[in-house]
């Protein structure tokens, strides 16, 4: 089946080059010019758009992000199929994946799997710490959808914290894709201004219960005092045996993202700069060990993307607890 998959793909895939060109075209304009008319971050559709992609290679089960990426008006689902159909095509001939979407080799993944593999490992981590904690709080939430979907039915209780035009935007199409938020809490919060705990608990979370945090794709925006100021709030006054789930990058992966001038220019058109990364290559496990103590705080479970790279992984995702 695979031989017969590559026979019917090849031709497929340069017929549809015109098509693919279209639907690139068309998905970059809705995530780049319509995100920036609204003030939105372009770079959560692209995690939106690379979730939307696993559901249906049948890499990860995420309904309420199908649901939600069908009616965004910042990207457009119709584009990525034009672009991904061949493919498509031949995973469900051959049952088996090639070029993108893939299921992460630990070691081995490239910046071309960044959101699968993120997405993979931070789900097993949620999964596993999930099943002691009481409460979820994501921080920055974008367009993630873990609290409609995988966490539903746990009770668990759910908060989402983010900026007021992201969240009013996310919860606009939320109700037009019909999915169901009614469990989650909802806290518009500004990081560089407000203390997200004092506004948690003003909104019934529970400073006592053993929590969840969920800090996935902020720390490259931030400066390297707004990181450390974000993790002494954890240590401060997240309820013992709280866990925070994050991912840091490495400087070389951040240097490669804003190298073009086309680049630096659509993430400043949304005030995307990226700002914070660690030195990787100078022994990734040692830097991310001592960032993560200098806090006192205790380094866990951690994945290194692209460990196997000669120039050492380009990003970290790592559980982090109190170290007393």
């Amino acid at each position: 089946m695979n031989l017969l998959s590559f026979l019917i793909y090849l031709p497929l895939q340069i017929a549809f080059i015109p098509l693919t060109i279209v639907g690139g075209i068309w998905v970059a304009y809705k995530q780049l010019v319509v995100s920036s008319r609204q003030g939105l971050s372009h770079t959560a559709i692209e995690i939106i758009n690379g979730r939307w992609t696993m559901h249906i290679f049948g890499l990860r089960d995420d309904p309420a992000t199908a649901k939600l990426a069908g009616k965004l008006n910042n990207t457009s689902t119709f584009g990525l199929w034009l672009a991904l159909f061949p493919l498509w095509v031949k995973y469900r001939i051959s049952g088996k994946y090639f070029l993108y979407p893939k299921p992460p080799e630990q070691g081995k993944e490239g910046i071309v799997d960044l959101v699968p593999a993120r997405t993979i490992y931070i789900d097993q981590m949620i999964n596993r710490i999930a099943e002691t904690a009481e409460q979820f709080v994501a921080m920055g939430a974008g367009y993630d959808t873990r609290s409609f979907d995988m966490l539903s039915g746990r009770g668990l209780q759910c908060f989402e914290l983010d900026q007021q035009v992201v969240q009013a935007h996310k919860r606009q199409y939320l109700e037009l894709a019909g999915v169901a938020t009614e469990d989650v809490r909802f806290l518009t919060v500004d990081f560089s201004k407000e203390n997200s705990f004092e506004k948690l608990i003003q909104s019934g979370f529970d400073p006592t219960s053993k929590s969840l945090f969920l800090w996935e794709g902020v720390t490259l925006y931030l400066s390297e005092e707004e990181v450390r100021n974000t993790l002494r709030d954890f240590r401060d006054q997240a309820p013992v045996g709280s866990v925070l789930i994050a991912d840091i990058y490495a400087n070389r992966f951040l240097a490669a993202l804003t190298r073009s001038a086309g680049a630096r220019k659509s993430l400043e058109a949304t005030n995307e700069m990226l700002n914070f990364g660690l030195d990787f290559e100078a022994g990734a496990r040692e830097m991310l060990q001592d960032f993560i103590e200098s806090e006192s705080l205790k380094l866990g479970e951690t994945r290194f993307l692209g460990r196997d790279n000669e120039n050492g992984p380009f990003a970290a995702v790592f559980e982090v607890s109190a170290s007393s």
